[in-house]
């Protein structure tokens, strides 16, 4: 167990990103293991977390109100009074983190799984008969804005109004879809059919979804999103991985996994194979065919799990496992048949998450573009791949192309290794700081990139969004502070300035008569805080970008500041760096991309749409099918508007690197995924109204070397 006098050693290894264990706590019979984990996240948060609030019973009040309402996000299994019985725990859950009888959970799970039997036994009859779309009512959606039923009258009323709102979008689809045959086309169906198959696809889906609560989701995951309240209660980004979920991060982390090369797809509640990976072993058994549904898997010889009820991504977990282990689905054909495929897993790699480039023509200048969806990396094979290393043979490629500026697209990336993100900013750098990082002790360390070789010092333009987080905002923020690339984005990254590591729980022995341990889980701990060599942290407040561009998805409530866990920002003394000497004029940047973006159509409705949104972000909704039509005729037109205006304006010339395409030309798959993305990219409006900020930027930058 950690004790306070051997803390500082525990944060060094850390900090290095090493996984450590707790010492033996010297248990005779192991406790239960869910007031085991408790007591070992209570600690591990008081003693180790950047900034812990104080677990006392204000906190237990804040994580018994969240983790009712997490189990009933809908506010329609429990009552009212279910929530006032389970009131007297409201106090005691701060005394059961630190060792009281482990009560809570199982008093909540009582009337929890009672209140879901019950719930699942009332849609069939309200499904029974057709709802009528001609009255004035509507439904709230937003959970902050409910009670818990008052009685078993509110509670059904509530879930005829669910089942209602969930046939009419139902509906109102198969309308459009009928609208477009002629009556006196045999496919078309009356208004009393449609409305009568509506019912029968929502009877189908909440018939699943009741499924996998009575059947397929256990204690242990209802456990896990108690202790997920818990450590997201002390900050957003404090997390619980039970083992199973931790693999499953160093996979996304890895980009590479051990599996059969078959990606999954739910097709009306069945799972079914929806690709396969040339050479791998889904591919080897010459068994597997796309569409081919997964009925059951199992590990080797072990009984198999049924995925009745399963979600795809849980399907997924079962499959993937340890390389060289076997895996056997229980195959249904498509002419009914049903067989068993046994496959040994192999390693599969997820290309679609390495960085990748393209060379852009705008005017008579060559751009290059880098993509970048993460800071991956690595961390279990000594030649995994790096996002650093693989970012350094873009760069070396797009200068062999001769490019005249580059992009770097960080939109959407969530971050992930700080090392890389060092690496990578000191690419556009002689050498200085990068980043500070603050413990909790309150003692600050700048990391520096210390190879004075520039790989490329051209114009640079950085891409981000209110998605890009973490290690995303350390390098636009680098960039920016030293002046030395343009950051375009909409009003503000999404501001997450934490640094976590994981711990590992202490194993729990599985019997006195074995040396077994079992695992436990691990905690993705808040260890530190980032700041900008500019001393503010982009904690809270993100990077605002230089040149800000409009934003369908402005409104919503994503970004770090939307939640009220959130840590505070704060600054600290800034770092020794040295400015980049500009070699373009920013306000002349800004005021040319101004009347650019307001003469651009596609930009107007994007306007409209993020309008749009904000206005219907109540989540009130009519269950008037003429109101819903209205509403929802709004929305498709603004949308359609923006795909029109995409389609009028004319494409990027965009060009995939010979080197990428000979690598690609033995694999058609491959291949033509890459096209895809080219095409992609050729019809993006952020991306073409980046290339003429930064063809501004070279033209000014020959200017500057003219004069």
């Amino acid at each position: 167990m950690f004790s306070k006098r051997s803390l500082p050693i525990v944060l060094l290894f850390l900090v290095t990103g090493s996984l450590i264990a707790f010492n033996s706590s010297g248990f005779g019979n192991p406790p239960d293991k869910f007031k085991l984990i408790f007591t070992q996240v209570a600690e591990m948060l008081e003693q180790a977390h950047f900034n812990p609030k104080k677990i006392d019973d204000n906190f237990s009040k804040q994580i018994f109100k969240k983790y009712l309402e997490s189990l009933d996000s809908d506010k329609d299994i429990f009552l009212a009074s279910d929530i006032k019985e389970l009131k007297k725990y409201e106090l005691s859950i701060d005394d059961e983190l630190h060792g009281s009888d482990f009560q809570f959970f199982y008093a909540a799970e009582q009337i929890f799984t009672k209140r879901v039997k019950q719930a699942s036994e009332l849609y069939p009859e309200l499904l029974k008969k057709p709802f009528k779309f001609d009255i004035d009512e509507s439904i709230i959606t937003d959970a902050d804005k409910l009670d818990f039923p008052k009685n078993e009258n509110a509670r059904v009323d509530a879930w005829r109004k669910r089942l209602k709102y969930l046939t009419l979008e139902r509906y109102s689809d198969l309308i459009d879809q009928r609208n477009l045959l002629s009556k006196t086309d045999s496919a078309y169906k009356s208004d009393e059919v449609l409305e009568a198959e509506s019912r029968k696809k929502v009877s189908s889906i909440i018939s699943r979804n009741f499924e996998r609560l009575l059947n397929k989701i256990q204690p242990d995951d209802r456990f896990e999103i108690l202790v997920n309240v818990i450590t997201n209660t002390m900050d957003p980004h404090t997390t619980f991985f039970p083992p199973i979920e931790k693999r499953s991060f160093n996979e996304q982390m890895s980009g590479r996994f051990y599996g059969i090369g078959a990606s999954l797809k739910s097709d009306e509640g069945a799972i079914r194979i929806a690709t396969i990976v040339a050479g791998l072993p889904a591919w080897k058994s010459q068994q597997l065919v796309v569409g081919d549904q997964v009925l059951k898997v199992a590990q080797g010889n072990a009984e198999p799990v049924d995925l009745a009820g399963f979600e795809t991504t849980e399907a997924v977990k079962l499959i993937r496992g340890k390389k060289g282990t076997e895996v056997r689905l229980t195959i249904k054909k498509s002419d009914g048949t049903i067989k068993i495929v046994s496959m040994i897993r192999d390693e599969v790699i997820l290309d679609e998450t390495y960085a990748k480039s393209a060379v852009v023509k705008e005017g008579d200048k060559k751009i290059g573009y880098i993509y970048l969806p993460e800071f991956y990396a690595d961390w279990e094979s000594p030649n995994g791949r790096r996002s650093a290393q693989d970012v350094a043979k873009e760069i070396i490629k797009l200068k062999e192309q001769n490019v005249d500026g580059i992009i770097m697209d960080l939109r959407n990336n969530g971050g992930g290794s700080l090392y890389d993100v060092v690496q990578i900013a000191g690419y556009f750098i002689p050498e200085g700081p990068i980043v500070q990082v603050k413990d909790r002790e309150g003692n600050p360390t700048v990391l520096r990139d210390r190879d004075r070789t520039v790989l490329y010092d051209g114009p640079l333009a950085v891409m981000v969004n209110e998605f890009s987080a973490s290690a995303s905002e350390i390098f636009a923020a680098a960039m920016q502070d030293y002046g030395r690339g343009v950051v375009i984005g909409s009003t503000s990254t999404y501001g997450k300035g934490t640094v976590q590591r994981n711990i590992e729980l202490e194993p729990e022995a599985s019997s006195l008569l074995s040396k077994e341990k079992v695992e436990l889980g691990t905690i993705k701990l808040t260890l530190q805080k980032f700041y900008r060599i500019n001393g503010g942290s982009t904690q809270l407040k993100g990077v605002t970008p230089n040149i800000i561009l409009p934003d369908q998805y402005e409104s919503l409530k994503y970004r770090e500041k939307d939640n009220p866990d959130a840590m505070p920002w704060d600054e600290i003394q800034k770092a020794f760096y040295v400015k980049t000497p500009p070699t373009y004029n920013l306000d002349q940047l800004i005021n040319k991309s101004l009347e650019r973006v307001q003469a651009n159509s596609s930009f107007t409705a994007i306007h409209e749409i993020s309008d749009l949104i904000e206005k219907t972000n109540d989540k009130e909704y009519s269950l008037q099918l003429t109101k819903y039509r209205e509403d929802q005729k709004h929305i498709r037109d603004a949308f359609k508007r923006i795909d029109e205006m995409n389609n009028s304006q004319k494409d990027l010339e965009v060009a995939m690197l010979n080197e990428d395409e000979k690598k690609l030309i033995s694999d058609n798959d491959k291949l033509e995924r890459r096209k895809q993305w080219i095409n992609s990219i050729s019809k993006d409006v952020y991306i073409n109204e980046t290339c003429q900020i930064i063809e501004d930027m070279i033209k000014q930058g020959l200017l500057v070397s003219a004069n």
